[in-house]
């Protein structure tokens, strides 16, 4: 197995370096990648083997673990690039975007078995310049702010995180990610700072939305799919090297999943609707370390549905949607999408909703229930979009066939793999499931599609966000020390 990991990760990375060289093959190696990451990640989680740990060169090199929570979020990765290099398939991008794509999937994966701190940043690091470069990919003026933006956020968090692991190698002579919970508080804080961040989790977060909602689907997809799941990864496997899960990540949690939901609901922009979104589902991930594989799968595979299928509406602007009804065929993807977040019995969110209530406390469970009713506001905004059949052959050659088959592979994948957890089809939790899902209707259809309430984002503007983290730090040197 430890060959296997190895040849896997080198040769998609070695791909990813010489796809440029030969752009006739670029879209059909990007294609093999993924599919070797698929082949792989399944092979993880269905193998009856136990978790492998790699290490590499002594304290000073690379720890590698491969378990099924690494599996999880491999298939996820993989399914996701997999699914967007489909839509892509007749775009006409040049080979330069697939290489990027190649590396951002590559450099994922390696942070998903990647357990020691100084590996981590080198990944996270490649992981922000591909992503830079697809951002900025149609070259506008925009595009460059947008990207350089994410760019400069991500570079300041890594400072922070470079520091906490310093910190962290003073104290034990190791990067290991086991020594975090014995190194100083500060190296707690500054390395939780960075990787909160990285990943979009609570406050520290506010750049997600407008980053995710100005980039090019394709690449929107990607980004709230997969790569803002990096930095919860590497909080989620500290948290399970801890033992026991510390409360802090409770509270993070809690937090993130309420502050994105609440933003969520009093947008009408559909891109920022979904980008707010994610700052809360990525909550749901970090509350539940136990679980969180699976909600990632969930999320992962419903959101790159949800990015795909919105970028193929006429318009982002929630009013003029609800005057022109859209294909049917459109609405489908959506709504199977939107009602597996929501966490509607069978498709794959319920399983993963009911497994992370199921591993919080009482008060915590009933905190997140509500957030929950909160989710299903969000998506009543699409599902309750006029459809209607239409003629559509045109409209189905403009999109191609690669964005058909793409949101086909992820709606029936959303489908079937709601039977891996059929043990959380207990009659409580499908009266519950069936309750927020309910509630959160009713609460849209009377009263938030009637307000006319929009949020400001004053904290999305790049000094503001700088001013947020360094609160955050605060926080998190108060809370740590306590």
């Amino acid at each position: 197995m430890s060959n296997l990991t190895i040849t896997w990760i080198a040769l998609s990375l070695f791909t990813g370096f010489i796809i440029y060289l030969i752009p006739r093959l670029a879209r059909y190696l990007a294609v093999a990648v993924a599919l070797m990451s698929t082949a792989y990640g399944a092979w993880v989680l269905a193998a009856p083997v136990a978790p492998l740990t790699l290490q590499l060169l002594d304290s000073f090199g690379v720890t590698l673990v491969v378990d099924s929570l690494s599996g999880y979020f491999i298939l996820t990765n993989a399914m996701v690039t997999f699914a967007v290099l489909l839509s892509c398939w007749q775009s006409g991008r040049a080979a330069f975007f697939y290489m990027q794509m190649v590396i951002l999937h590559s450099s994922v994966n390696a942070v998903f078995i990647c357990a020691d701190f100084i590996s981590l940043y080198v990944a996270l690091e490649v992981i922000s310049i591909a992503t830079f470069l697809l951002i900025a990919y149609p070259r506008t003026d925009r595009s460059i702010w947008v990207a350089l933006r994410y760019l400069f956020v991500s570079n300041t968090a890594m400072l922070f995180y470079l520091v906490g692991a310093g910190l962290v190698y003073q104290t034990h002579h190791s990067f290991s990610f086991t020594g975090l919970w014995s190194a100083p508080p500060d190296a707690i804080a500054l390395i939780f700072l960075g990787l909160m961040t990285k990943g979009g989790v609570f406050v520290s977060g506010l750049w997600l939305p407008f980053t995710h909602s100005q980039a090019a689907t394709s690449v929107s997809a990607l980004l709230s799919g997969v790569v803002v799941k990096t930095g919860v990864f590497a909080l989620v496997r500290c948290a399970l090297m801890a033992g026991e899960v510390p409360p802090l990540f409770r509270w993070f949690g809690i937090g993130a999943a309420f502050l994105g939901v609440t933003y969520a609901i009093f947008e009408s922009d559909t891109k920022r609707i979904l980008a707010s979104s994610t700052v809360s589902q990525l909550g749901w991930i970090l509350v539940a370390p136990e679980v969180s594989g699976v909600y990632a799968l969930a999320h992962g595979l419903a959101k790159a549905t949800l990015f795909l299928t919105v970028g193929a509406l006429p318009s982002r602007d929630l009013q003029q949607l609800r005057q022109q009804p859209m294909p049917i065929t459109l609405w489908l993807p959506l709504a199977i999408a939107g009602l597996s977040i929501s966490g509607l019995p069978l498709l794959v969110g319920f399983g993963a909703k009911a497994l992370t209530l199921k591993s919080l406390l009482p008060w915590q469970s009933g905190m997140m229930t509500l957030a929950a009713v909160g989710t299903a506001i969000v998506y009543a905004k699409f599902i309750f979009l006029p459809q209607q059949r239409m003629q559509a052959v045109d409209f189905k050659e403009t999109l191609g066939a690669g964005f058909w088959w793409a949101v086909t592979l992820l709606s029936v994948t959303l489908l079937v793999a709601s039977a891996w957890n059929y043990d959380t089809y207990t009659l409580a939790n499908l009266v519950k499931a069936m309750a927020i899902v309910v509630v959160g209707w009713l609460i849209y259809l009377l009263v938030v599609r009637r307000s006319n309430i929009h949020l400001p984002h004053g904290l999305e503007r790049l000094e503001h966000l700088i001013g947020v983290m360094s609160l955050v730090l605060l926080m998190l040197f108060w809370t740590v020390r306590i």
